[in-house]
């Protein structure tokens, strides 16, 4: 019979070669088949395959062509973007147990079809378990059932594109969320999700989803970008590696999309190994991790001195005899070669199965020994079968190794002391920890990218956030981008400015700004103008720049990890005290508001009275917002846990302006960040006066600094700061797209407000106390970890 292998036993165990799996086969062919090897875009419910398009191929593990798929135009990106709009209404006038019941089918129509969609991931070197898909479609099927009740005050955003170039399991960590909260999704996958991609969009529709809410659109690595650029989408989230999403985040900045990045692709994970390790089990972590084809991340060996020459040793033994592996693509070999000649030149030593072939697609599973922490190789490890080695001597100092790395997706840590386990766990920058264990996943718990490797939160109830908002938060506004030099950004000399000749005696004050817990003129010894809203000079105050920007960040990075190592209690306590060190000086506030901004003394009474009851509400929620410890289908327990994101950069509303500043404050610091904060232009004077009130509580000094300016000026020395993690932006059209276009390298996490649109529209209110808006600022100001230790 066809498909039936004529070797022996004896010769497949001496080979030890994979054996044909003919049902598997056939059902994958016959799906290729059917379409006559030439795939099409999905939308609207159905298969569309346009005559006059361009077609790409799509090839195997061998570089055999499987079939072809067609690359949209312009008028195929509106075509899914209509009919994901109209899909969207009907889906979101569906009810919870309606959506939920789609879902819940759909997870028997994939165990129906399990053999067609795992042969089509083996095609499409994307290998994935139909029991993970499975499981994720169950989970979300839970939450679609359970919204309207958990999150009665969050509303979907719409049309959303998710754009994926990792593995099937991570674009379903997209897909399924999203359409789980009531979504609809335009998916433009990668190479190696094209297929599975494709054949999941149809079993969607078997499950009973409604025609156009699911549309797959095929193409080049620019069509999220321009699917993006039509009005109707509202959300963009795309997961892959760093370039490709630099250039979607640089093409879409200034259309007024929220944008997310998961860029595990590029990330750099540790995988350290203390004295106290069972060594076997984690050089058999090493080799089942380390030597694969196709890696979801790439890999660094840290091993502790004292048993340094045992895990070599036991790596000899356990790759004598390995065959090579064959690398994605033949480029991949001629940088590999690069690596291993400039390692070699450095002093490393070289552990390999077998000696290279001369030229062509394979590389045997090597291991670079001996290399310095700012190798090139350990700070950017070649793709394919190499994995760089470093040794460390103490714990802390593999713990300061784990976090060397610019990157922040993952780690693996290996030992038997539970504390040593703990402490190591919390002590890494990372968004997962898997101790004794490596490469474990469940949804029900959050993926986080730290630093460069993403800004958003996938898995879990935290990962469906990023697919809501607030009913009562305005969304940013939709627009074309405007003509910007991004480079001369913020160097236009500001109105406030003071002119020359001006009189500075004629004022009465000069108001110092607060820069590493210290009243400071500006660096640059210039200063600008407060004025009154009739126009007349009221004040003097610094006018801040990059050196200010950079003093406060310094200051914050020296304080912040102990205000985060502080109890909740403890914090809590040095919160109560700013709000009665605020009480104290209600008067002397409420007339800098009314002096600034002409509203009425009861009014700015008001202000003053609901910001302290603001900072009492932070005060008294810093020990309750707390993560917790989910249930996996895996053996062993889990945690979740929410962490501060580090220093933070916020550039404050002209309205409202001592509220809108504590109300952004206090969620910020009571997580157990930093704060760099930039006051209104128009309305500076609260701000400036609140500083005596933060002088005289228990707030470190150094942990909030206040920065006048200009406010261009200082979001471009912001933006530019490697430190700092996230932006909460108030302000113009322009300052949006500059940090939309200029956020992505470095990374940062963004929360944009188009401040004059918001204005025509009532904006977002402050005096209110809605739980959602409260949330959302918590939410704000986190970042998740999770810690996974299995029981066996």
């Amino acid at each position: 019979m066809a498909g039936i292998s004529t070797k022996t036993v004896h010769e497949i165990f001496q080979t030890m070669d994979y054996g044909s799996s003919t049902t598997n086969t056939a059902t994958a062919q016959s799906w290729l088949e059917k379409h006559s090897r030439t795939l099409g875009f999905f939308v609207d419910g159905k298969f569309s395959s346009p005559a006059d398009r361009q077609t790409q191929d799509v090839t195997d593990s061998k570089a055999a062509v499987v079939c072809s798929t067609v690359c949209a135009k312009d008028e195929d990106v509106v075509a899914a973007v209509s009919s994901a709009d109209q899909g969207f209404k009907t889906w979101r006038e569906m009810s919870c147990y309606q959506r939920a019941k789609v879902l819940l089918k759909l997870a028997s129509v994939l165990q129906r079809h399990s053999q067609c969609v795992s042969e089509l991931c083996e095609l499409s070197q994307s290998s994935t378990s139909p029991t993970v898909l499975i499981r994720l479609a169950q989970y979300y099927a839970s939450w679609a059932q359970l919204r309207d009740t958990l999150m009665p005050e969050w509303t979907p955003h719409g049309v959303v594109v998710v754009s994926d170039d990792c593995t099937v399991y991570f674009l379903m960590l997209k897909v399924l969320p999203a359409l789980s909260m009531g979504n609809a999704v335009i998916v433009v996958p990668g190479k190696t999700t094209t297929l599975p991609a494709l054949l999941l969009a149809q079993l969607f529709m078997e499950a009973g989803l409604p025609a156009g809410v699911l549309n797959v659109v095929t193409g080049s690595e620019a069509l999220a970008a321009k699917l993006a650029q039509n009005p109707q989408v509202t959300y963009l989230t795309y997961c892959g590696c760093k370039q490709t999403g630099e250039a979607v985040a640089k093409a879409v900045a200034g259309w007024g999309v929220p944008m997310s990045f998961s860029l595990s692709q590029s990330s750099v994970c540790p995988f350290i190994i203390f004295d106290s390790a069972d060594l076997d089990s984690a050089v058999d972590g090493v080799i089942e991790l380390a030597f694969k084809k196709k890696r979801d991340f790439q890999w660094v060996l840290c091993v502790q001195e004292s048993v340094l020459d045992s895990v070599v040793a036991r790596l000899k033994l356990r790759m004598a005899g390995m065959k090579c592996v064959s690398l994605v693509t033949e480029t991949d070999r001629n940088r590999i070669d690069v690596v291993v000649q400039e390692a070699q030149q450095q002093g490393a030593i070289l552990i390999q199965s077998c000696p290279p072939p001369p030229t062509g697609g394979l590389y045997p599973p090597t291991v670079l020994c001996g290399l310095a922490p700012s190798c090139e190789s350990v700070i950017s490890p070649p793709p394919g079968p190499v994995l760089p080695l470093i040794s460390f001597r103490s714990s802390a100092e593999g713990v300061a190794l784990g976090n060397h790395s610019p990157h922040g997706q993952a780690a693996s840590i290996w030992t038997e002391d539970l504390t040593l386990a703990l402490e190591s766990a919390k002590s890494l920058c990372l968004g997962s920890v898997w101790v004794n264990c490596h490469s474990v996943m469940d949804p029900a718990l959050p993926i986080c990218g730290r630093r460069e490797s993403g800004n958003c939160t996938d898995g879990g109830r935290e990962g469906l956030y990023q697919f809501l908002r607030p009913s009562l938060s305005p969304s940013l506004p939709r627009s074309s981008p405007s003509s910007i030099n991004y480079a001369a950004f913020g160097s236009v000399a500001s109105k406030f400015m003071i002119p020359e000749g001006f009189d500075p005696s004629s004022v009465p004050r000069f108001y110092p700004q607060l820069v590493s817990g210290q009243l400071r003129k500006a660096d640059s010894g210039c200063s600008r103008s407060v004025l009154a809203p009739g126009g007349a000079v009221l004040a003097h105050c610094p006018d801040g720049g990059r050196k200010d920007v950079r003093n406060a960040v310094e200051a914050a990075t020296k304080v912040q990890p102990g205000w985060m190592k502080k109890s909740p209690a403890t914090r809590s306590h040095s919160i109560y005290s700013l709000a009665d060190s605020l009480d104290k000086r209600r008067q002397d506030m409420a007339v800098s508001i009314q002096t600034q901004t002409g509203i009425s003394f009861e009014e700015a009474e008001k202000e003053v009275e609901l910001s302290i009851s603001r900072l009492s509400d932070w005060a008294a929620r810093c020990d309750k917002e707390q993560g917790g410890t989910p249930f996996p289908p895996q053996s062993g327990s889990a945690l979740s846990t929410p962490e501060a994101l580090g220093v933070l950069g916020v550039i404050l509303p002209s309205s409202k302006p001592l509220l809108s500043l504590v109300s952004l404050l206090a969620p910020a610091v009571a997580m157990g960040n930093a704060v760099v904060m930039v006051p209104s232009e128009k309305y500076p004077l609260p701000a400036l006066e609140f500083i005596q009130v933060l002088q005289a509580s228990d707030i470190p000094a150094g942990l909030v600094s206040i920065i006048t300016g200009g406010r261009d000026q200082l979001t471009q020395a912001l933006a530019n700061h490697s430190v700092i993690q996230s932006i909460w932006y108030w302000g113009s059209k322009e300052g949006c797209q500059f940090l939309q276009y200029s956020c992505i390298s470095p990374l940062k996490r963004l929360w944009l407000h188009c401040e004059e649109e918001e204005e025509k529209e009532a904006g977002r209110n402050w005096s209110s106390s809605n739980p959602s808006l409260q949330e959302e600022l918590w939410r704000k100001a986190v970042v998740w970890k999770s810690i996974w230790i299995p029981s066996a």
